[in-house]
């Protein structure tokens, strides 16, 4: 039986091919894989994305990040910069500009 590899893949074949890496006794339907596998690299991908985007927010000191009594970290805005950056719809900022009319 004759294998060829491909030099690109789409990146849904990458994303099966990344959960039967991690999980190679892996067996499933076409709807199996849409509805698990795939929905798993989705969560994790957008895991990374969201984890950085939220550092990035917390740098921009737009988001608070404070430890839970779960020990967790909880993210919320930090509403007084929202509002003085024009962040909040229909707040005005501190020079009297409504900058959401």
């Amino acid at each position: 039986m004759s294998h060829k590899v491909r030099q690109q893949r789409s990146r849904i074949a990458d994303e099966i091919l990344a959960y039967l890496a991690e999980h190679p006794d892996a067996r499933d339907t076409l709807e199996g894989i849409v509805q698990w596998w795939l929905l798993e690299q989705e969560i994790k991908k957008r895991t990374a994305e969201v984890k950085t985007a939220l550092a990035d927010l917390v740098d921009e000191g737009l988001v608070i990040e404070e430890q839970g009594v779960d020990a967790r970290i909880h993210y919320s805005l930090n509403q007084p910069l929202a509002e003085e950056v024009g962040l909040l719809k229909g707040k005005t900022s501190e020079n009297g500009d409504d900058r959401n009319a």
